[in-house]
């Protein structure tokens, strides 16, 4: 079990429908997860403690009642980007009976001038329900909803990135060319309070880089129950989530989620970070973004970004793939202007990184902007991979902009022979 020194209470996140045994409470005060087993009525949080635990345990038995025997209604909870373009917001609504789509959903309101999104005095944002997905957190026939956000007069404001990939997507170049998206989501687990990351002593630092990727065991791997935890809730809500791993720098991890096709990419994303923070929020630890949350000798968090189209899948797809990486290096500053705030601390031609004023690729090759792996060169077809991405990049505005300089947009023959000869591509 991971610990780390935190001021608060002990927290058990478990399945429900299993009873908890009460820990003894130690010495000083420490958090842990344990593990999930499968269920189909989602998680719970047990504060452990003297004089609370009897409170706390007629808590749980409400929080783990099934309502369906009682009621067709079911809990929607409505979740939406905030004001700082990645912070994310929800809150719940009850619904008549269970919905198998968003269009079956109202549209709802909140107050903007309290997420940075709108004035006080003209504070209401609009919500559309875009995506659904199974809440592993109250179980039964309750949902999450994605929603996108609005103006009252039905415009897109302006941190709402879907609206914009969503007209992309829809475009039939891009359909008929079925874009698929495999995204690598890198996380960093932080101790509450002193800002630090997860298993690191407070104020000081383990030992150097090497024996923590993917690796097990107590003095190496920290916080596996949450990735397991999180890894399981994401299955049970239907995201497409393909693995997990542990990361390079102690108390960083990954997950992957794909392939998803088009705007499912982003909608998959959002939704499975909003469960990540939902429960790390109940182990009482933070999960940053941050792409570069240590200086010094660690790695940063990206978001690498795997991409192809039906062209780069079939026959002869390498050549359209050099020249998807041709178009992507005439529009190098276009593209990490959007691909995440902080990036610059990351992208410095160290750990596992290109430099971010410079454009290239290479096959197998992690210190380049665009990796090509050597399954696809071996077999002429595939796949690239964006290393620019931060983790904490808009994964609508990072999919979408992949899709519109590949597919929709064409250079001048001048500049497309400049970019082939710089980079060595025969086109």
């Amino acid at each position: 079990m991971a610990q780390a020194v935190v001021p608060a209470m002990q927290c058990q996140v478990g399945v429900r429908g299993r009873t908890a045994v009460p820990a003894r409470q130690p010495a000083g005060r420490v958090w842990g997860v344990r593990r999930a087993a499968r269920a189909t009525s989602g998680f719970k949080v047990l504060a452990l403690g003297p004089e609370t635990t009897g409170v706390i345990q007629r808590m749980q038995q409400l929080l783990d009642m099934d309502t369906t025997p009682f009621t067709d209604k079911i809990i929607a909870e409505y979740i939406w980007v905030g004001g700082s373009g990645i912070d994310l917001r929800s809150k719940s609504r009850t619904i008549s009976k269970p919905v198998e789509d968003p269009s079956e959903l109202p549209k709802w309101n909140y107050d903007g001038s309290s997420t940075g999104q709108a004035p006080g005095e003209d504070s209401e944002v609009i919500l559309y329900p875009q995506a659904i997905f199974k809440d592993p957190f109250r179980g039964g026939n309750n949902i999450l909803v994605i929603c996108d956000t609005y103006t009252p007069q039905g415009e897109p404001i302006p941190t709402n990135k879907r609206h914009m990939a969503a007209q992309i997507f829809s475009d039939p170049k891009v359909t008929s060319q079925v874009p698929w998206f495999g995204i690598e989501q890198e996380y960093t687990l932080m101790q509450r309070d002193v800002n630090w990351p997860l298993g690191w002593p407070v104020g000081g630092y383990p030992g150097p880089q090497g024996p923590y990727y993917c690796a097990v065991g107590s003095d190496k791997s920290f916080g596996r129950d949450i990735s397991d935890a999180h890894y399981k809730a994401c299955l049970y809500a239907g995201i497409e989530i393909s693995g997990t791993n542990g990361e390079v720098m102690p108390g960083q991890w990954e997950y992957q989620v794909g392939p998803s096709v088009g705007i499912d990419a982003g909608d998959h994303i959002w939704a499975s970070r909003y469960i990540l923070e939902r429960i790390t929020e109940q182990a009482g630890v933070v999960l940053t973004l941050d792409p570069k949350p240590i200086q010094g000798d660690w790695n940063g968090a990206g978001c690498h970004t795997n991409y192809s189209t039906l062209s780069m899948r079939e026959d002869g797809g390498f050549d359209v793939i050099k020249k998807a990486i041709l178009n992507l290096s005439l529009r190098h500053d276009l593209h990490i202007a959007a691909y995440g705030e902080g990036n610059e601390r990351r992208l410095t031609g160290l750990h596992e990184t290109a430099s971010i004023s410079d454009f290239s690729w290479g096959v197998a090759n992690r210190g380049c902007s665009i990796r090509v792996g050597r399954d696809t060169e071996a077999k002429g077809k595939g796949y690239l991979e964006d290393r620019r991405p931060a983790s904490n990049m808009d994964p609508y505005t990072v999919t979408a902009l992949l899709a519109e300089t590949t597919i929709l947009w064409e250079p001048t023959l001048e500049a497309e022979a400049l970019a082939a000869k710089k980079l060595a591509l025969k086109v």
